[in-house]
């Protein structure tokens, strides 16, 4: 799964961002990429790989080729209908039907959504487009990064035999996945052996497994090592997932099937958190609360409104599980309260 010197001397990290983007959220999207190349890639020149189920417009082309790199690579992809549509197990009439009963939840009435988190779940890694990488950074609109990444995160993530990186952990309505848990309980007594002997359960679980406690990595950004979606453990697992119909009888986002996967499938020191990389996706932002390190990235980000340590944040679980020392100062978020929503 990682490079050893010698490899890397021969071949570099080969990584890409990607995102699932809609022509639509054109205006959204460059600022977002225009941080990614001021903070990162300017240095770096890693290719983008973006995804639609439509055809993308000569103006979003147009647009983005203005905002990044020359010396970077863009593919823009049309997706096929297996990878956007309902698989053959599916009864549409009653997915139809869970639609309705949730259409006063977030996304709960949404049908392209349902798609969405199916094709971040099951789909992204397995496309021809991505067959070539070893690492992904995931990219959406109206988002932002606020801290210099003056480094090769990619490589960074390689050398510390990182797999999976994420900068923002919250809570998850239980409403919308009320099976995932007892589904995933199900799966790992046919396979035992696939959890991780030094596993995250902790910071999913906080009675052994008994009950989820709904974390999860928000994985409208993450940094992860392909290899491990390309694994036996994720796919069997995401296979399972996928034909009890969960993607479509209920709302599960790709949020928690990932966490979920690497809390439970890999090494707990495999799954870091990208403290110094701040990132901003609303309602949340995270902002490194350390002033070293807000001073070594050059941050622009509020400190006070990071929400790491707020009471709707995993963060303590996170740092918890991994008997991880604090940072000084952290309890005066403790306080703080954010609003109870849905993660995307």
């Amino acid at each position: 799964m990682f490079k050893s010197e010698e490899e890397l001397k021969k071949e570099p990290i080969k990584a890409c961002f990607m995102s699932l983007v809609r022509n639509e959220e054109l205006d959204k999207l460059i600022p977002s990429m225009q941080r990614i190349e001021e903070r990162f890639n300017k240095n770096y020149n890693y290719t983008y790989i973006f995804f639609n189920d439509v055809p993308f417009t000569e103006e979003f082309e147009k647009k983005v080729n203005e905002t990044i790199n020359p010396k970077s690579k863009v593919k823009y992809i049309q997706l096929p209908e297996e990878m956007w549509s309902y698989p053959d197990f599916i009864d549409e009439e009653e997915a139809a039907n869970t639609r309705e009963k949730m259409k006063k939840i977030i996304y709960g009435g949404s049908e392209s959504y349902r798609h969405m988190c199916r094709f971040n779940s099951k789909w992204f890694y397995h496309h021809p487009a991505m067959a070539e990488f070893d690492y992904y950074w995931r990219i959406e609109p109206n988002t932002g990064i606020y801290c210099d990444v003056d480094y090769d995160i990619f490589e960074y993530m390689n050398n510390n035999k990182f797999v999976y990186g994420f900068t923002i952990s919250l809570y998850e309505w239980e409403e919308t996945v009320p099976d995932l848990w007892p589904t995933t309980k199900n799966f790992i007594q046919q396979k035992p052996h696939f959890l991780n002997n030094n596993n995250l359960i902790k910071f999913i679980s906080d009675d052994d497994g008994e009950f989820y406690n709904q974390c999860h990595f928000w994985s409208n950004f993450e940094i992860a090592n392909l290899n491990f979606y390309r694994s036996l453990q994720y796919q069997t697992y995401v296979e399972y997932l996928d034909r009890t119909g969960i993607f479509y009888y209920e709302r599960a986002g790709d949020a928690p099937v990932h966490s979920i996967a690497a809390s439970l499938f890999l090494p707990k020191e495999a799954v870091t958190f990208l403290n110094q990389v701040s990132y901003q996706h609303p309602p949340f932002l995270h902002c490194p609360i350390e002033k070293d390190v807000y001073k070594q990235y050059n941050c622009d980000c509020n400190q006070n409104y990071d929400f790491t340590f707020q009471g709707y944040s995993c963060g303590i679980r996170y740092y918890d599980a991994n008997n991880i020392e604090k940072p000084a100062g952290y309890e005066r978020f403790q306080h703080k309260k954010n609003k109870r929503l849905l993660s995307w």
